[in-house]
């Protein structure tokens, strides 16, 4: 069985991008703007990024979003990644912070 798979999770992404000739700001823009065109749902924090979604489709698109990263002009990335998963419903972003939604 497909634990991982079975429900959404979340995940949390943080690039920390590198570059002598570059400013890190746009190159996390760049890879924020990986995130949006996914189509997964996705909270834009100061700090990192939540995704919401499948196990699988989450960690193409932080792959994909190292990846934006270089091809952006990064010389390295540190990221930072961090999961949670229920093995018995949807974890939604909803749930966690809907309650301060305006």
């Amino acid at each position: 069985m497909d634990y991982l798979n079975k429900n959404k999770v979340n995940i949390a992404v943080q690039v920390l991008p590198s570059a002598k000739d570059k400013d890190s700001y746009d190159i996390v823009d760049s890879a924020i703007e990986i995130i949006q065109k996914s189509g997964v749902e996705y909270v834009v924090t100061p700090f990192e990024t939540v995704m919401e979604g499948s196990y699988d489709k989450l960690m193409e698109v932080v792959k994909d979003v190292q990846n934006i990263c270089y091809a952006a002009g990064a010389e390295k990335v540190m990221c930072y990644v961090k999961i949670q998963s229920v093995i018995t419903k949807d974890v939604t972003i909803d749930d966690k912070i809907g309650k301060y939604s305006n």
